[in-house]
């Protein structure tokens, strides 16, 4: 099976240990990513919401970068730092997925 290496300079760069997406199968996995903005490389946002739109903003670019997008996901891992983050975290989730949104 063929597999592609998935990069776009519009999402936060990964680490050298993995790549930004691996497209397979007609799948896209995506690997979990920070809040970084891309073109400072440093993490953006002081609050839960802040990181949460520049990890979907991140999210989003990869899967433009091979034709797909937001409302095909199935899945999502959510990583938290403090539980407590939850409720806020979920109120900017909800702005990116109204409706439908992909398994958690």
């Amino acid at each position: 099976m063929a597999r592609d290496i998935v990069f776009t300079s519009r999402a936060a760069k990964p680490p050298a240990t993995y790549s930004q997406a691996i497209k397979a199968a007609g799948l896209v996995f995506v690997s979990g990513t920070a809040p970084t903005d891309p073109k400072a490389g440093a993490y953006k946002g002081d609050t839960i919401q802040e990181q949460t739109r520049q990890c979907l903003t991140n999210i989003q670019a990869i899967l433009e970068e091979v034709w797909s997008s937001l409302d095909k996901i199935v899945s999502v891992t959510v990583v938290l730092a403090d539980e407590d983050d939850f409720p806020r975290m979920n109120k900017e989730w909800l702005k990116w997925f109204p409706s439908n949104p992909p398994a958690r």
